[in-house]
């Protein structure tokens, strides 16, 4: 029996570090890994819709264990050696009604 296991990607996060002298907030970027991420390519229909909708062009589909806090919108992360940037809203399904480890999906496309 074959186990579906994710890998690990490190999500770039923002923490409050104070603020500048006219009161603005300084944020710095705090790196998080968070394991047992699935990553599958974004479906061409996907990738259509989002062009169309959004002018991003979708390349992976990002599943999120359950549990995970962190926040993923607009988001950058780092994984297969390569930046990502996390777009649109992350879909999250209902704990108890979701069979597997895995309730949230982000989209991400590439990065520099």
């Amino acid at each position: 029996m074959a186990i579906i296991k994710g890998i690990t990607v490190t999500l770039i996060g923002k923490e409050f570090a104070g603020t500048d002298p006219f009161g603005a907030p300084i944020f710095e970027d705090k790196e998080i890994l968070v394991n047992n991420v699935l990553l599958s390519p974004t479906s061409a229909e996907d990738v259509i819709n989002q062009l169309t909708i959004t002018g991003k062009r979708a390349v992976y589909t990002l599943a999120i264990p359950k549990g995970d806090e962190n926040a993923w919108e607009d988001q950058e992360v780092h994984f297969f050696g390569e930046k990502w940037r996390v777009f649109g809203i992350p879909l999250q399904g209902i704990d108890e009604l979701i069979p597997l480890a895995w309730n949230k999906k982000v989209m991400v496309e590439r990065y520099d």
